[in-house]
């Protein structure tokens, strides 16, 4: 499973799993992409111990050891998701981080998408009120209707057992 899990994260750069599995991940990982770095015969041997696939084992040997040249170690992250719904285990995002690629491209090339200030959604959402005003009085006060009929329904039935 773990072996699996090293593989996927190594081809895709970013696994979704429970934080357990995530920390060992990461020790994995971590010792593949230093076998990488050493490139020789015994580190390839090593690494498709655990790694399933030759194309990743390729990956990680040319790719990734150059991207973590200069980089003494740390090469992923394990970032805190959410809980899972079904049996509310921890999740956790495994990735690995920005080698010199990232670096080396410019500030001006990344684009970041402007956050809206807070007065605008406070805008828009009192501008979709005014808009649907009457309808949505009239619903709230259909709602106070029904649960005065609710409240004077158990208490007759309060009054009527006693």
């Amino acid at each position: 499973m773990y072996r699996n899990l090293v593989t996927s994260l190594l081809e895709h750069e970013r696994v979704e799993t429970t934080d357990a599995k995530a920390r060992q991940v990461r020790r994995l990982a971590d010792r593949m992409i230093t076998l990488g770095k050493r490139g020789t015969l015994h580190a390839r041997r090593r690494a498709l111990r655990v790694i399933r696939s030759r194309d990743v084992a390729a990956k990680v040997f040319d790719d990734l050891a150059e991207r973590y040249r200069q980089r003494p170690g740390g090469y992923t992250r394990v970032l805190k998701l959410r809980t899972r719904v079904g049996d509310a285990a921890p999740l956790s995002i495994v990735e690995l981080v920005e080698g010199e690629a990232a670096k080396a491209e410019p500030k001006a090339a990344r684009k970041k998408t402007p956050k809206k200030a807070p007065a605008e959604k406070a805008k828009k959402k009192t501008a979709t009120r005014k808009a649907s005003g009457e309808k949505a009085s009239k619903k709230t006060t259909a709602k106070k209707a029904g649960k005065k009929t609710a409240a004077k329904k158990t208490s007759r039935k309060k009054s009527s057992g006693d």
